[in-house]
């Protein structure tokens, strides 16, 4: 599920402009960040002038941990399988404070040969985001020792009917640019042994950080719902696993036919989706995403929804992957 490319800028956010580094004008020295006191972000306190922004999230204070769950990739002939026991990982979204958000928010580390939305605020007349021509990010993991990464984003960041490198290139261009903690200053500190990627890099390690405290398919297989083709699952017992497992609730999404379009919900109001396919993980952040730290928000509190799926006893399908989709058998390190 992809949230639509229409953005409303919050207050704060919209008192500072936006350009390459969100914050024009900031210096690319002093940002040790252990030096500075974790503040929360949307706190009173998360605002930039009071707080570096390297080492506070000041932009995008709401942060969501996403994954998806899908059951083919369409590139199995070419080896691109999805990991079995395992959900996979969508990315690290920096919302707005009040679940608003923007995209594309430097242009000058645009590496996503398809944006979507084209544009930096998704309307016909905003900002064109251009299209990435250069060679395939993936060629850089080795040139700068990172194989071990790449190893793992292959693994378990997997895209659809793409090559991986294109999600892992969107997610970076559309959300890593986003943060304040990402901006591209934050990282030359490390003067001349920085590398010109370590942004790229570092962000990376943010989002696979997450996503190994998150293991969706855990939680739901301690409460006996694991993919099935033949059976079929309630809302309320998902989401009470999930809650279980993660503290409070998270967003659970749901794709494929509406409930009211299928046979069994022929004549109901309930138009929610019925195949499971994506969770997103709201929290709000001590100092920077990077540090991993952070208060744990229910879905309803932070963005006002908790869901896309059917409520109706039985209606959800969660699918079982398709034969030759899956590499191995092992579980996951999640």
């Amino acid at each position: 599920m992809h949230r639509s490319g229409l953005v409303v800028f919050s207050l704060i956010a919209s008192a500072y402009p936006v350009a390459a580094g969100l914050y024009p004008g900031i210096t690319a020295t002093n940002h040790t960040c252990a030096l500075s006191e974790p503040v929360l972000s949307c706190s009173d306190q998360a605002v930039p002038g009071e707080v570096d922004t390297c080492c506070v999230e000041t932009f995008g204070g709401l942060i969501l941990q996403t994954q998806f769950w899908s059951v083919f990739t369409g590139l199995e002939s070419e080896g691109q399988l999805l990991p079995a026991n395992d959900w996979t990982i969508h990315g690290l979204w920096p919302d707005f404070c009040n679940g608003s958000f923007t995209q594309y928010c430097d242009l000058s580390r645009q590496y996503d040969p398809k944006p979507a939305p084209n544009t930096t605020d998704g309307t016909p007349t905003g900002t064109p985001v251009p299209p990435y021509t250069g060679p395939s990010i993936e060629s850089l993991f080795a040139e700068y020792g990172k194989g071990d990464l790449l190893a793992y984003m292959n693994k378990y960041w997997i895209n659809q009917f793409d090559k991986n490198w294109l999600l892992w290139a969107h997610e970076f261009s559309k959300h890593a640019t986003c943060f304040s903690t990402f901006q591209k200053e934050c990282f030359a500190f490390q003067g001349p042994k920085a590398s010109e990627f370590d942004d790229l890099f570092y962000f990376f390690e943010t989002v696979i950080g997450y996503y190994k405290v998150h293991p969706t398919w855990g939680w739901l297989s301690a409460a006996d719902i694991r993919p099935s083709n033949t059976t079929s699952y309630s809302f309320s017992d998902i989401q009470a696993a999930l809650t279980t497992g993660y503290g409070v609730t998270p967003f659970i999404g749901c794709g494929g036919p509406r409930f009211n379009e299928t046979e069994a919900g022929k004549g109901s109001l309930d138009n929610g989706g019925t195949q499971l396919n994506e969770m997103w993980y709201y929290y709000h952040v001590f100092g920077g995403a990077q540090r991993q730290q952070g208060v744990r928000l229910p879905a309803d509190v932070a963005a006002g929804s908790v869901t896309t799926c059917a409520k109706a006893p039985g209606a959800i399908w969660y699918y079982e992957r398709a034969p030759g989709s899956e590499a191995g058998s092992e579980t996951g390190d999640c």
